[in-house]
This record gives C-alpha cells, sequence and structure tokens, in this order.
C-alpha cells in the first residue's frame, strides 16, 4: 500500500521541526546563561576580595627609612608611615650592626608609642670616609590589622 501523505502529515512534520530547532535553542541559550551566571560568581568572588583587601589596606600601617642629606656633610636617618593607619610601638633595630646613628638618638626615640599616617621621625646619623654605604634597617610595628609587623629596609648613603 502506498503512502498517502496529506497536507495533516505536512503540517505535522513542520511543527515536529519546529519543535526541535526550539528545543535545541533552549538548551544552547540555558548553556549560555550557566557561562554568564558563573562568570558573575567569579566576578562577585573577586570582587569580594579586593574589598576585602582595600578594608585590610585600610588597617595596615606601612613605615619605610632612607638616609637624607641635609646641607653638605649632615645625614639623618628618616622613618616614615606611608600606610593608612597608626603604627603603634614602633621599635628599629639593626641586624648588621649600628654604626651609623647615633645610639642615644635610637634610645630617646625608640620604641615609639605612634606613628601616624604621614608622620616621620629622623634620626641623627653620623657619616664618615669608613661609614658603609647601605645599611640593613628592621622596621617592627603593630597596627590595626597585624599585632606584629616587621620590614626589612635597606637606606643607601
Amino acid at each position: 500500500m502506498p503512502a498517502i501523505i496529506d497536507a495533516g502529515d505536512i503540517i505535522a512534520g513542520f511543527a515536529f521541526l519546529l519543535s526541535g530547532y526550539a528545543t535545541w535553542q533552549t538548551v544552547s541559550f540555558n548553556k549560555k546563561q550557566k557561562s554568564l551566571i558563573e562568570s558573575q560568581e567569579k566576578l562577585n568572588y573577586l570582587l569580594m576580595e579586593k574589598e576585602n583587601e582595600d578594608s585590610l589596606k585600610e588597617k595596615r600601617a606601612d613605615l619605610g627609612a632612607s638616609f637624607i642629606k641635609i646641607g653638605s656633610t649632615k645625614y639623618r636617618l628618616k622613618i616614615w608611615n606611608k600606610g593608612a593607619s597608626t603604627a603603634r610601638n614602633v621599635r628599629i633595630e639593626f641586624p648588621d650592626g649600628n654604626d651609623v646613628v647615633i645610639d642615644s638618638e635610637v634610645a630617646d626615640k625608640f620604641p615609639m608609642e605612634s606613628l601616624e599616617r604621614h608622620q616621620s621621625v629622623e634620626l641623627i646619623a653620623t657619616v664618615h670616609l669608613q661609614t658603609k654605604r647601605k645599611h640593613v634597617v628592621r622596621l617592627l610595628w603593630e597596627d590595626d590589622a597585624q599585632s606584629h609587623n616587621e620590614k626589612l629596609s635597606y637606606p643607601t648613603l
């Protein structure tokens, strides 16, 4: 018996093809939407990390040291705080020995109770021909982020 195709069969075939295309489009859209959601979750995570890091930066002090020249022969060792927070209980050590800063200066000024943001302290340095040009200074302090911070600085003359 020959198969007879009438208008209803043709309409049903088109409906079947249209349904298959719609299903394929829906699956494709869902994959794209899932990818977008994953990207958005990663972005949210990165934004939260950045916010946490910025919040922590606001609680940190950042100390540094360098020699500054005053006039033609006078030098000072300048300790400063360029962080966003106040440094408390600031201490200074010279791991390789101190042959440049006057000991009474260190004893009189350190430990410092606090070193505010953008505040600095200067120590009188005695420089002569045998003074080595590079020194190691260990700075120790407390701030709102941590109770023990340490930084090695290498000021040069």
